[in-house]
């Protein structure tokens, strides 16, 4: 079964030896495809405490199952419930742990039904794995209370499929809710994106929030054999591809994260680390494989006959009937580095379910607009609201490296960190160096990548297809704020640049 977030980040957020056997139990079920343990504990805060009060949320065979785990021992003493620890010791419960699954599930219920997905069957479960029997009441049926007995993975499939003989049909009027409806909403509300650098006021802590698009795709994900997943810079594609690989490679499956531009394992290296996935440039994969699962990202720097070749050579199944992920932006990012075959992407195309990304999670609203407004480009709806207006600064001169350079030394000044920074030349191809502590690097290189504070010097040379690539690669890797440095001459060409799209339209 699909866990939510993956085992491993739920052994490390939970403090409940309990909850992480009943994880590892739920990772062992052979279920469906449509089957997912969401983990409630890692949720963001927000208003519904009573959903975070559940340690589970499964959704099987069509069902919403709400899980209250308990470890130690549970008693019920003059009317009043108690958890008891190793030791001994007994702790007073507000209620009881079946009342607990079930309020939790209620609650679920209101938020699902505000966001109209309809009526849905759900039942409420306690699992108490350290003892050997529930305790009797009228208040729940037995099928409902597991304990020790129903502690391997055939017989939690088993105790599941037993809830559902007695779940609820849907009363007469009501809506139902779609199946995928409620995996995608449910993916919604329980997923997080992982970022590995430290949050940085209300910018960084909305771009770390799951989508209702990035939800979508994980759920289909999970479903189909080979996806591609379209979306501009900086609407959560590579987010996406490692939550998409924790998950295959918690399904078992031998995993490889590939891409074109080996800067990008700086990206994927603190995600994916530890886990049993290789992360491997494309220009490497001589002699790897075979693998279950292969994911893409920039996909649209390999769309040609020959890598779509090597990528036929190191799957299992092959292209055409294999299970691969690609992830691409091929309008705006398909001439700055590698080649991209219309035909072969077409071909590919047709291998394949689409799925778009639509919501900007990386740039804010001020990047967007000027991206949507000098470069045509489509990055998806701005959806992050804070964050500082783009800077535009005008030089007599042209432009040159040390004039961004200087930029990010007044950005240390006030405050911002070192190692956040990057001044990005347009116009260069060079791999990344540092200019007086500061990181000066091309499009080429940044690609894929992101970064608290950019400083663009200048105009590509040409505003040809390439040239303009390179600049929108240029001013969408900022994740706080955008300094833009041109000459006046630049300034002259991006406004005539800018009439001759509004002429066009």
């Amino acid at each position: 079964m699909i866990l939510v977030p993956s085992l491993a980040d739920i052994e490390t957020a939970s403090r409940s030896e309990a909850e992480r056997r009943v994880a590892r139990l739920l990772r062992d079920v052979e279920a469906d495809g449509d089957a997912v343990a969401f983990y409630s504990v890692g949720l963001r805060s927000h208003a519904y405490k009573q959903q975070a009060e559940a340690d589970f949320v499964i959704l099987w065979r069509g069902t919403v199952v709400v899980v209250e785990v308990k470890g130690g021992g549970v008693r019920k003493h003059d009317g009043i419930w108690y958890s008891i620890d190793r030791r001994g010791d007994w702790h007073k419960l507000g209620t009881s742990p079946m009342e607990q699954a079930r309020s939790a599930g209620y609650a679920l219920r209101d938020i699902l039904r505000e966001q109209g997905v309809g009526w849905y069957a759900h039942e409420a479960v306690v699992v108490t794995p350290d003892i050997d029997a529930p305790p009797s009441s009228v208040d729940w049926k037995p099928t409902h209370w597991l304990a020790r007995d129903s502690m391997t993975a055939l017989e939690l499939t088993t105790a599941l499929d037993a809830v559902l003989a007695d779940a609820r049909n849907a009363p007469r009027g009501e809506k139902v809710a779609r199946l995928s409806d409620l995996r995608e909403r449910l993916f919604g509300e329980f997923t997080r994106m992982p970022v590995v650098d430290a949050q940085r006021g209300a910018v960084i802590e909305e771009q770390n929030r799951a989508t209702a698009g990035q939800a979508r795709v994980l759920a289909a994900l999970a479903r189909n054999q080979r996806v591609l997943v379209c979306g501009g810079a900086g609407t959560g594609k590579s987010l996406v591809l490692v939550e998409a690989a924790k998950q295959e490679e918690e399904q078992g499956r031998s995993v490889l994260v590939t891409f074109r531009s080996p800067s990008l394992s700086r990206y994927f290296a603190p995600h994916l680390g530890k886990r049993n996935v290789d992360v491997i440039a494309f220009a490497d994969l001589e002699g790897s494989g075979p693998y279950d699962v292969v994911l893409v990202d920039e996909a649209q720097d390999m769309m040609t006959a020959d890598a779509m070749d090597r990528l036929d050579g190191v799957l299992v199944g092959g292209r055409a009937a294999g299970r691969w992920r690609m992830f691409l932006d091929p309008n705006n990012q398909a001439h700055v580095d590698g080649d991209y075959d219309s035909d072969v992407a077409e071909l590919i195309t047709d291998e394949a379910i689409t799925v778009d990304l639509s919501l900007n999670v990386r740039n804010t609203r001020a990047i967007v607009h000027v991206v949507q407004e000098y470069l045509r480009a489509d990055v998806g709806d701005p959806g992050i609201v804070h964050g500082e207006r783009v800077e535009w600064l005008t030089t007599d001169q042209e432009v040159t490296v040390s004039d961004g350079v200087d930029i990010a030394v007044k950005l240390v000044t006030d405050g911002a960190r070192r190692a956040e920074i990057w001044v990005i030349d347009p116009r260069s191809f060079a791999a990344p160096m540092t200019v007086g502590g500061i990181v000066v690097t091309s499009p080429r290189f940044a690609k894929g990548l992101e970064v608290e504070h950019v400083v663009v010097c200048g105009l590509p040379d040409a505003l040809d297809a390439s040239g303009m690539a390179a600049f929108y690669v240029a001013v969408t890797r900022a994740r706080v704020s955008l300094h833009v440095v041109l000459s006046k001459n630049d300034r002259r060409r991006l406004q005539q640049l800018v009439r001759q799209e509004m002429a066009n339209r």
